[in-house]
Order: structure tokens, then C-alpha cells, then sequence
């Protein structure tokens, strides 16, 4: 009976890394904000975290590559990714030191504020009229807010938008910030003895699924309906931010 059921997780696993990595190839971003709060149904935050280690690695690489001219969008970037892992570093310390099972209804917060502001069309003008401000305390949050949560496009997101650029800086610059914030994670979570070999290998094996998910993914980007599309993802945000926070509170 055991076995039955851990086989049927693990595959359910391999469909939520699927599900994420697809949707991450067809839009450029959203694999952890898709695949923390699915497995942190059946676990907690910080095993959900560890096991999308190596495939966010992945995605991050491939996405921030597929949108061309790497070095140039590491140079116009480069201070907002290295805020993101000075936040990362502190959040993910704080993660670490007190692993909560309150920060299951943090991550369905952030993902209801993200939900919130894109529905709102809430203007932030300060953005752009203090640029460097802007990108110090929104590169530092998003870190903090990903070292504690594995998500910090929401944040990112707001100020790509806020700070008007275009698509495809949108996806190199939450690309960039996220591997620059997982490495630094991925360094802490070792040093504490909590990204053993056992957890790297299950994670390695999730790459495989996450990486059939990215290729359908972008594979499949120009022929997807965008406007129903973006209604199934935000239906299914919602729902899984509801469902942490209803653990939390119950």
C-alpha cells in the first residue's frame, strides 16, 4: 500500500514539474511560481523548494538564452539580479533558521498580490521617476520574497511593467534574478546540510520531465490562444493560493 502511494506522488510530481516547466516555456517565466505551491500541497515549503533546485536552473538558462543576446541583457541587468541574491541569501537564511509552515500562506499571498495588481492595472509612477531607488528596494524584495517563498516574479513583474520594458527584457531580467537567486540558495541550502545527495538526485530526475515540459512549452508558444491561456494560469493561481492559505488557517 505504501509503495502504491508514493509511486502515485511521485508521478503526480512529474506532472506538476511538467505542468510548470510547459507553462514557463510558452510565456517566459513561471516555473517555480507553478511548481512550489503544487508540491507544497503535498509537503512543506522547504522540501518543495529543494526538490525544483535543478530544474529552475534549467528553465532560467534556456529562457534567459532563447531571448537572445545574453551578455547584453546581463550588463542592463546585472544590479537588479545582484540585489535579487542579496535578498535571496537573507531570505532564504530566514527559511532555513525557521522553516514555518506559515510561509505556505506568505506564497499564497504573494501569489493573490501578483493576481491583484494585474487585474487592478495599479500604477506605480515613483518607478520610473526614481529608477535606481526603485530597482534597489524591488530587486531586494523579490530576493527576500524568493529565498522565502521560491517565487519572486510577482514582485519583478511589477516593476518590469511599472518600469516599461518590453517583453523581452521582461523575461531576461526575471530570468536573470532567479538564477542568480537560486545559485545563492542552492549554496546555502548546502551548507546547512539540507541539499544532500539524496535531494539532488531526486531533483536531477525532475529535470528530465521539466525539460520535455519547456520544449513543448515554447514549442507550442505562437499557437496557443494568449487570452484564454492567461485566464487557465491566473484560474489556476488563484486556486492554488487559496488552497495554502486554507491549510495554514485550518
Amino acid at each position: 500500500m505504501n509503495f502504491s502511494y508514493e509511486t502515485l506522488i511521485f508521478f503526480t510530481f512529474f506532472f506538476f514539474f511538467f505542468l510548470a516547466a510547459f507553462i514557463h516555456g510558452s510565456i517566459g517565466f513561471g516555473f517555480p511560481m507553478v511548481a512550489t505551491p503544487l508540491l507544497a500541497l503535498f509537503t512543506d515549503l522547504q522540501t518543495a523548494i529543494v526538490l525544483t533546485f535543478i530544474p529552475t536552473l534549467l528553465v532560467n538558462m534556456i529562457s534567459l538564452i532563447s531571448e537572445g543576446d545574453v551578455f547584453l541583457a546581463a550588463r542592463r541587468h546585472l544590479s537588479l539580479a545582484l540585489y535579487a541574491l542579496l535578498g535571496s541569501a537573507v531570505g532564504t537564511q530566514i527559511l532555513l533558521s525557521v522553516n514555518s509552515t506559515y510561509f505556505k500562506g506568505l506564497l499564497g499571498i504573494v501569489i493573490l498580490i501578483y493576481l491583484l495588481f494585474e487585474k487592478t492595472k495599479l500604477e506605480l509612477s515613483w518607478i520610473r521617476v526614481y529608477p535606481r531607488l526603485s530597482k534597489l528596494i524591488f530587486g531586494v524584495s523579490a530576493g527576500v520574497v524568493g529565498g522565502l517563498t521560491n517565487v519572486m516574479g510577482p514582485v519583478l513583474i511589477i516593476y518590469s511593467l511599472e518600469s516599461k520594458h518590453s517583453k523581452s527584457e521582461i523575461v531576461q531580467a526575471a530570468n536573470l534574478c532567479f538564477l542568480f537567486g537560486k545559485i545563492i540558495q542552492i549554496l546555502l541550502f548546502t551548507l546547512n546540510d539540507e541539499f544532500t545527495l539524496n535531494e539532488l538526485s531526486t531533483s536531477s530526475v525532475m529535470l528530465i520531465v521539466s525539460s520535455i515540459g519547456l520544449y513543448v512549452g515554447i514549442a507550442l508558444k505562437k499557437k496557443i490562444n494568449e487570452k484564454f491561456y492567461q485566464k487557465i494560469i491566473r484560474a489556476l493561481l488563484f486556486t492554488l493560493a487559496a488552497v495554502l492559505l486554507i491549510q495554514v488557517l485550518v
